[in-house]
């Protein structure tokens, strides 16, 4: 049954990440036919086509691998100026030489020259006013981040955020031994301090030694700070107050750092400390956050994202020391699709209310969507970021000849930054493959 939850979780991401990539290419075709721009197609995925409709000029459709997605606009880049001068005296243009990049460079020109239709081709993105293209190649990100924010609503205005209460929902009969392997009480086992207090379920927890209580933690750190010594309670038991007094049991508990990890001593030995024990399980409940809740979540995790592109190298490359290594991972650090996987798969199967799991999935989802918007911004060619640059470069140089009274300058030609892109593309496939791997053989667990 675990293994089904599991697949149904990785599907629930495929179809949650296919969802993602069409709003992000939606971000960029709306705009794009809002402006004029002609559309050929509009692809969800990469690889050999699943299933296609055209629809006026614009062929949509899904790919095989759900990995990607993308639009194709007429007139990405000025016309090759080889073309124009072929144009001008009537004759055809070869191939051009020069070496690998320029053939490359010659050939995203040809590929970009197909899509004119003409040297008076007005519905062309190259043609459009500098703000216009930057709506267009932002529309994209932009559409991951309202995605993200509608999500972290759903999950904290929505659902709601799990909070433990200050009722008691259980109290624990005796204290089990760590290594008994059993969670039945045996006669030799003794009473839980709780139990023994006389605590009920249901009881409500109002004062621990005088501090009036609001959360259960509340009066969890003040147990926990008081092993062996009786602790005053005030409790509300059908609609009265009374109070009674707890002892604590002394036991020995890990110490962990704020990641949760065991805190080591010299010796490479886990370390321990004495912490008191009830033995009391609180009521949890979900309180629904103000609808605020969701943006700040969102813009929240963009910090937080960002942290993590800037330190990209370092982060990729500590990723592939452990893949080698086999040491445990940065639970903060990055994940691929595959990843994601895993975790929304985990989340799934985990033994836990459903409500439980269905809030963890969301968030892995928007979660996800935040590191679509900041990494498309990063501005490198072929990411939304380098288009974006371009953009701005263009209208700069259009500006300062203004300024100077100068002749309009040619639009920029960011075919010649094909090198560039093909080094860019090279090392996103690069970190992918790292990714991938370290998330299949050194995954990141919840568990």
């Amino acid at each position: 049954m675990e293994a089904i939850a599991f697949v149904v979780g990785v599907v629930l991401m495929v179809v949650g990440l296919a969802v993602s990539i069409a709003l992000h290419e939606l971000g960029h075709l709306v705009p794009a036919k809002k402006f004029g721009v002609r559309v050929g197609q509009y692809m969800i995925g990469f690889g050999p086509t699943l299933w296609s409709r055209r629809i006026g000029a614009t062929q949509y459709g899904f790919k095989a691998i759900p990995l990607g997605g993308y639009i194709s606009m007429a007139g990405m880049y000025p016309p090759s100026p080889k073309e124009l001068e072929a144009a001008a005296s009537g004759h055809r243009t070869g191939r051009a030489g020069g070496g690998f990049f320029a053939t490359m460079v010659q050939d995203a020109r040809a590929a970009n020259d197909e899509t004119l239709a003409g040297d008076e081709d007005d519905r062309v993105f190259y043609k459009l006013p500098v703000w216009k293209r930057v709506v267009i190649m932002l529309g994209g990100p932009v559409m991951n981040l309202l995605f993200a924010v509608v999500l972290f609503a759903i999950l904290l205005s929505g659902i709601g955020v799990q909070t433990a209460t200050t009722t008691v929902n259980s109290v624990s009969e005796c204290i089990i031994p760590a290594d008994a392997g059993r969670t039945e009480c045996a006669p030799s086992d003794p009473v839980a301090p709780a139990a023994a207090a006389g605590l009920q379920p249901g009881d409500v927890i109002v004062e621990v030694e005088g501090q009036t209580i609001s959360t259960f933690a509340e009066a969890s750190a003040v147990i926990r700070e008081s092993p062996g010594e009786p602790v005053s309670i005030v409790i509300e038991r059908d609609g009265a107050s009374q109070t009674i007094t707890l002892t604590p049991t002394a036991i020995d508990q890990p110490v962990t750092d704020v990641a949760g990890r065991p805190v080591l001593d010299a010796n490479g030995d886990p370390q321990t400390q004495l912490v008191g024990f009830a033995g009391i399980r609180q009521e949890v409940e979900y309180l629904h956050q103000p609808i605020w809740a969701g943006p700040a979540a969102a813009f929240e995790n963009v910090g937080a994202v960002a942290g993590i592109i800037w330190q990209l190298p370092v982060k990729l490359y500590q990723t592939g020391v452990t893949l080698v290594t086999g040491d445990e991972r940065d639970p903060t650090g990055p994940l691929s699709i595959v990843g994601a996987g895993i975790l929304s798969g985990e989340v799934a199967a985990a033994d836990a209310p459903v409500l439980n799991r269905v809030a963890g999935f969301l968030e892995i989802l928007a979660s996800l969507n935040i590191a679509l918007f900041v990494f498309n911004l990063i501005p490198l060619l072929p990411l939304d970021g380098g288009h974006i640059v371009v953009a701005l470069w263009d209208g700069i140089k259009r500006m300062w000849a203004k300024l100077f009274h100068r002749p309009p300058p040619k639009p920029v030609d960011a075919t010649k930054l094909v090198p560039v892109t093909f080094v860019v593309v090279i090392a996103l496939i690069g970190m992918g493959a790292i990714l991938i791997l370290a998330d299949i053989f050194n995954p990141v667990s919840l568990l």
